[in-house]
């Protein structure tokens, strides 16, 4: 952490204990800005095609760990979706443990994390209070009133507003008010926000929402159905920055300050074209950021291969990202036997198969009982050559279609 950091938080009852580094008298160093670390969607404990993630999850938290050592970061903020689900299993609660430990007690520097969907904000929130002096500010369940944190630098003081993720029954039953969808539900919470303002601080939202024009991906768990989940961006105009969390993709909607980092982690396949990252935000005195991304390096690429079965054997034994979680999509419009096993020797992490060159040539027989006849004959030829190493004579060829012609006969 800077010397040159000092900061205060505000708990609930407006108690204000204070978490003290060294004063800075040197003018020269007014100009120094906040530097804030917005990182989302960490996902702890998930699994993908039943396969566990921890390792690879370990893997970035380290470089995020040395990113803020190296870069002096004064705040790391983590926009929901801590866990993977709201019963974490208990080595994803211990490696929040460690890191937590290593960013708040080594290296000095406060940690804000809020719920999001996949979170269970009680169990997540059980020792905040006692936790905020450490530096570790966790919110969990929504607030009936904003509850800003504010956190001092050499520029003065900025205010963290955290909204945890909050479907609209949760903000009608909490605040008694009318609030039929997440936009109008989010623009009720940012109103008291406003309210609660300091007109010469600046200010950061730290929300979990699904933003209007969004860019989605298919580990994303949806917030509701038909639409009702998508919230404007409008409504987050006027703020420093916004740091948002639920959205894997790292991208900005309304204005470059209002921004996803986006998982760090590739947690499917439709984010195989995904540079994951960090988002480095840089207050000066009067609030306006500065914003940089920082790429992170995955333990294990996320990748998706297209090709004929030995083209991509062949390919693989030179491959130096062998070991990568791959989708196959092979091309072969033949029956391969034991295809997966065949993959493995030469990708130990192959997770799904697909077959859209067999399914192509399906597609192309005539639903007839000749054709479908010819059909299954080919199929039959291709098992029986891989089995045993030979081809089918023409005598055994007329056999199986004799039986064939026989099957058919007897469904009609």
């Amino acid at each position: 952490m800077p010397d040159s950091w000092c900061g205060k938080i505000l708990l609930p009852g407006g108690s204000m204990p204070a978490i003290l580094a060294a004063g800075v008298n040197d003018d020269s160093e007014k100009d120094i800005p906040m530097r804030i670390l917005h990182t989302s969607d960490w996902h702890l404990g998930r699994q993908f095609h039943n396969v566990s993630l921890l390792e690879d999850q370990k893997h970035v938290l380290d470089q995020i760990i040395d990113i803020v050592d190296q870069r002096q970061i004064d705040v790391v903020l983590v926009a929901g979706d801590i866990y993977d689900r709201s019963v974490p299993p208990a080595a994803a609660v211990e490696l929040l443990d460690e890191t937590v430990n290593r960013i708040c007690h080594e290296l000095q520097t406060p940690l804000i994390m809020i719920a999001g969907n996949h979170d269970g904000p009680d169990r997540l929130a059980f020792a905040a209070r006692q936790l905020a002096p450490a530096g570790l500010h966790i919110v969990g369940p929504l607030w009936r009133k904003p509850q800003p944190i504010v956190l001092s630098a050499a520029t003065g003081e900025v205010a963290f507003y955290p909204i945890p993720y909050a479907d609209p029954a949760r903000v009608r039953n909490l605040l008694s008010t009318e609030a039929a969808s997440h936009d109008q539900a989010m623009a009720q919470l940012l109103a008291l926000i406003r309210e609660d303002l300091h007109p010469e601080r600046p200010t950061v939202l730290i929300g979990h929402c699904f933003l209007a024009g969004g860019e989605v991906c298919e580990s994303e768990r949806p917030l509701s159905i038909g639409g009702a989940d998508q919230v404007s961006s409008e409504h987050f105009r006027g703020f420093s920055y916004v740091a948002l969390g639920h959205l894997h993709g790292p991208q900005q909607r309304g204005s470059k300050a209002i921004r996803y980092s986006g998982s760090p982690l590739k947690y499917s396949f439709s984010e195989e074209n995904q540079q994951k990252s960090v988002t480095l935000v840089e207050l000066d005195a009067s609030g306006q950021p500065s914003i940089e991304t920082i790429a992170l390096q995955p333990l294990r690429n996320m990748r998706v291969l297209e090709g004929a079965l030995e083209q991509l054997l062949r390919e693989g034994k030179q491959d130096p990202h062998a070991d990568d979680y791959l989708l196959v999509r092979l091309t072969d419009d033949h029956a391969i036997l034991d295809v997966m096993s065949k993959l493995r020797e030469v990708y130990p992490n192959v997770l799904h198969l697909e077959r859209p060159g067999l399914m192509a040539r399906g597609e192309t027989l005539e639903v007839s009982r000749e054709r479908l006849a010819l059909g299954e004959l080919a199929m039959f030829s291709d098992f029986y050559s891989q089995v045993t190493g030979k081809a089918l004579s023409a005598d055994q060829q007329a056999i199986i279609a004799a039986s064939l012609d026989q099957l058919h006969g007897q469904e009609s």
